[in-house]
């Protein structure tokens, strides 16, 4: 049998939690129902779609709080990397030049690609008006990521 383990060895969370706790379980409670959302009528890879957008979404706000409004201590910062309440590795690439809006760490992995480029969400939107005009006249707005449903986040937009 595994050993029971008791609350008595778990650290408790830095100061500020506190603080932020409600908005991380409102996350929370908006991810567990898009997991238990209905897939009905809904193409396999649009199911996925509001899990990557509210992952986002929530990564989002512990990066402000912590780089952008200087709201929270590195203890707290480096608790919720390490506990998962934000994804270290898309914070990571919003910290590099070029990369300040990328919406999921899949639209920059060129092994998800056919031709082994970025994802399409990835070119600026000027560009692929620009593509569209030219060929039929209309605009270019219709474009939106396989992957996780994104209409464009390069930088320059």
């Amino acid at each position: 049998m595994p050993p029971i383990r008791s609350a008595k060895g778990k650290k408790p969370p830095p100061a500020g939690f506190d603080d932020i706790e409600d908005t991380l379980l409102s996350y929370s409670n908006k991810m567990r129902d898009a997991q238990n959302a209905s897939t009905d009528g809904k193409k396999k890879h649009e199911t996925l779609w509001p899990i990557f957008q509210i992952s986002h979404a929530r990564s989002r706000y512990v990066y402000d709080l912590y780089y952008t409004r200087e709201a929270i201590s590195k203890q707290l910062y480096e608790y919720l990397l390490k506990n998962g309440y934000a994804d270290a590795n898309l914070i990571a690439k919003w910290k590099k030049q070029g990369y300040e809006k990328l919406c999921c760490l899949r639209c920059v992995q060129t092994k998800e690609t056919n031709f082994g480029g970025s994802c399409v969400c990835r070119v600026p939107k000027g560009a692929l008006r620009k593509k569209d005009e030219g060929e039929d006249g209309g605009g270019g707005g219709g474009v939106q990521c396989v992957n996780c449903g994104c209409r464009g986040c390069a930088s320059s937009d």
